[in-house]
């Protein structure tokens, strides 16, 4: 259900009070969005992840507390990443990878797989 004028007038008068009275907010409001902030969580977790792996192989054998508490940091960041990935959703990974299907990750790589197929490729005349 749209907006009446009435609401669309009053909605404005508040963005405008707020960007007056604290730009800084504003601008962090306007540029956060839910893809961002679920991919923000998604790397972090990833990273926490990998912390809780580092903590469980190395002390799980001499101090099994600490091992655990590892692999509880390691559960929870899963369960965060996967929470997050759902949240994305399809439109959300679109969104995210569009900029590597527009050519960001070739140039990345330069043209690696194009050299990978001319030399491993199949090279051998049909039988």
């Amino acid at each position: 259900m749209p907006l009446s004028e009435d609401e669309q007038r009053i909605l404005q008068e508040i963005e405008d009070n707020l960007s007056a009275t604290d730009p800084k907010l504003s601008q962090q409001i306007s540029d956060t969005t839910l893809y961002r902030h679920s991919a923000r969580v998604i790397k972090w977790s990833v990273a926490g992840f990998v912390a809780g792996l580092v903590i469980m192989i190395f002390t799980f054998t001499t101090n099994l507390l600490l091992g655990l508490l590892g692999f509880g940091i390691m559960l929870a960041c899963l369960l965060a990443i996967e929470h997050h990935v759902r949240k994305l959703g399809r439109a959300g990974m679109e969104s995210l990878t569009g900029s590597m299907r527009s050519g960001a990750m070739k140039n990345a790589f330069g043209n690696a797989g194009r050299r990978w197929r001319e030399r491993w490729g199949n090279n051998e005349p049909p039988h």
